[in-house]
């Protein structure tokens, strides 16, 4: 058995070749090789976001605090709050982050394919960010 201490593990400001605007992220979990899975608490100050990306083996997102948005390629943008579940499928396009006016902090949780939990793609950009209707 491993106990990792609360406050063992810094957080850290997320690189902007990944995302827009301040995202905050405390790894949970990282496994080696045979293990696969990594999680991480991710938190989005408002209007921030990922860019597209996919993952080779699928996501899956706990929404622990907030609310925010999501959205695959070619779909339409949705609102995503505390306590809802998200599941991408492997290789599937999408971004995920919070609401222009609201925080948002989820679990991201994924496993690796050969050592690659992610491809990151191209900028969410603000017509695609601002492209959406529902009410917050």
């Amino acid at each position: 058995m491993k106990i990792i201490a609360c406050g063992s593990v810094p957080t850290i400001i997320a690189p902007q070749t990944y995302f827009t605007g301040r995202v905050l992220q405390t790894p949970i979990i990282d496994r080696e090789a045979p293990a696969r899975l990594r999680a991480t608490l991710v938190s989005f100050e408002p209007g921030a976001r990922t860019h597209w990306h996919t993952h080779p083996l699928g996501q899956t997102l706990y929404v622990t605090a907030g609310s925010g948005l999501a959205q695959t390629w070619g779909g339409p943008v949705e609102v995503i709050r505390a306590g809802d579940v998200i599941s991408f499928a492997p290789g599937e396009k999408h971004w995920h982050g919070a609401g222009p006016k609201t925080t948002m902090t989820h679990v991201a949780m994924q496993e690796a394919l050969d050592g690659v939990h992610a491809e990151w793609l191209e900028e969410v950009s603000g017509e695609q960010y601002g492209d959406w209707a529902p009410a917050q």
